[in-house]
């Protein structure tokens, strides 16, 4: 069933739901997907949405609560004791959602929660993914799986896969692991429904497969599945015995949320920030690159302050200023956010070296370009052959350096452990800046001599 998303639907639903209709427009989403309720939820206000989802039963809105945004989800938990949340929310999630929700209460409340949760396996299960760090492969995977020993034959997997799949929702590969549960490999289901039911599992599995430790960087574990065009991934430790399984939503989560900080970085935000935060944390975010391009701006003006004779001997200069700047930030930017890319793809190929080269290239064939079309337009427009070499020149000088900057900051950034994407905003905008107007001011006192 889909819901018409629309202000009259929301409208109507809110002031059902302040009349205390919430247990009618509940039987109403029964068989709704739990992410369009989410999307009314997050259209409601608080009291209606807690209405709302205090109404569902416990297996749906757990579900939806998940999609909620953090914020709004932590509102609503407020409302939840932590038996509640154990016995209500907790025990109708897979233990990786299960982690992520239970993660985010404070210290006391996740004690509490933990302690109520009535299945002891459960609770062992979700303990043990809370001591991976976030975004760690441990941390996105969940433990409810189907796994068959190699030495069982195909009728006795058969019969111990009926038992493990009540408990997964979604069956996307059978594991197949030894004595000491170290994987070996998977099992085709067209192999189990094909073959003999006397057969051993060892002469039927796949013994290629791809795994990932539980400390790999989850990023990572989302590039290797998008490379082999995987939907699931077998997560194992050091000894290789499998612990769990990462599915593809989980990574699309975390890469989603890893562009949202890229795309803030290169914005020149310092945290993450959503529209209907406060007017002092959409502040504080903003602020501290603003001082950084104000300071810059200061350095600017005085690299444009110290050729203040030349200006005033030939103040055509000053029309080419916001030309030389524009191209050196626009240059810098397109370099950095190629690499920047590359760098979180893990396709970055190559030498710092050669990358540089390649740029430089580039740069130089552009360069040159733009410096053949600054020289037409100086002349049709009246500036003069040798204020338009002038131009010329710098402006392919510039291009050079901004691209030379814009390839090696972000690989230098990386190689410290630093995200590159601070390289594609208002931080390699600025070095250009500075430095364009230093080169370009340079070369014309070089060779108007003034």
């Amino acid at each position: 069933m889909d819901l018409e998303l629309n202000d009259d639907y929301i409208a109507q639903l809110e002031a059902d739901l302040q009349a205390g209709k919430a247990a009618q427009r509940a039987r109403e989403m029964t068989e709704v997907h739990p992410a369009d309720i989410a999307e009314v939820v997050e259209s409601l206000s608080l009291e209606a949405a807690k209405a709302l989802i205090h109404a569902l039963d416990d297996e749906q809105s757990a579900e939806v609560l998940v999609e909620l945004d953090e914020d709004q989800r932590a509102e609503i938990l407020e409302e939840y004791s932590g038996k509640e949340i154990a016995t209500g929310l907790i025990s109708n999630l897979d233990s990786d959602d299960a982690a992520d929700l239970i993660n985010e209460l404070s210290a006391d409340r996740k004690r509490e929660v933990m302690h109520s949760i009535e299945d002891p396996d459960q609770a062992k299960d979700i303990a043990e993914l809370l001591v991976y760090q976030e975004n760690t492969a441990g941390a996105l995977m969940a433990t409810e799986l189907v796994k068959v020993n190699v030495n069982w034959n195909v009728l006795q997997c058969v019969k111990e896969m009926r038992k493990q799949a009540e408990h997964v929702d979604q069956v996307h590969s059978v594991y197949v692991v030894d004595d000491q549960n170290r994987l070996l490999g998977t099992l085709s289901l067209k192999k189990l429904l094909t073959t003999s039911t006397r057969s051993p599992i060892s002469e039927v599995y796949n013994k290629s497969i791809k795994s990932v430790e539980a400390t790999e960087d989850g990023a990572s574990v989302g590039i290797t599945m998008q490379k082999y065009d995987m939907v699931v991934m077998p997560v194992i430790n050091a000894l290789g015995q499998l612990l769990g399984r990462i599915t593809i939503d989980d990574v699309l989560d975390l890469i989603r949320e890893e562009a949202k900080e890229d795309y803030n970085l290169a914005s020149g935000l310092t945290e993450e920030v959503e529209s209907d935060d406060n007017v002092m944390t959409i502040t504080r975010a903003r602020l501290p690159w603003l001082v950084i391009g104000l300071m810059g701006g200061i350095l600017a003006a005085a690299v444009i302050g110290r050729y203040e004779d030349t200006i005033g001997e030939l103040p055509k200069m000053a029309f080419f200023i916001p030309l030389i700047a524009a191209m050196g930030g626009n240059v810098g930017v397109q370099s950095s956010a190629i690499v920047v890319q590359a760098l979180a793809g893990k396709t970055l190929m190559g030498t710092l070296w050669a990358r540089l080269v390649k740029e430089v290239l580039v740069a130089l064939l552009n360069g040159l370009i733009c410096s053949v079309l600054i020289i037409g337009a100086g002349l049709l427009l009246g500036y003069g052959t040798r204020l338009s070499l002038v131009v010329a020149l710098a402006l392919l000088i510039v291009i050079l350096a901004a691209a030379l900057i814009g390839t090696s900051v972000p690989i230098v950034l990386d190689k410290y452990k630093i995200d590159p994407a601070l390289a594609t905003g208002p931080f390699i905008t600025t070095m250009n800046d500075i430095l364009g107007l230093f080169i370009y001011f340079t070369i014309g006192h070089l060779i108007l001599g003034v």
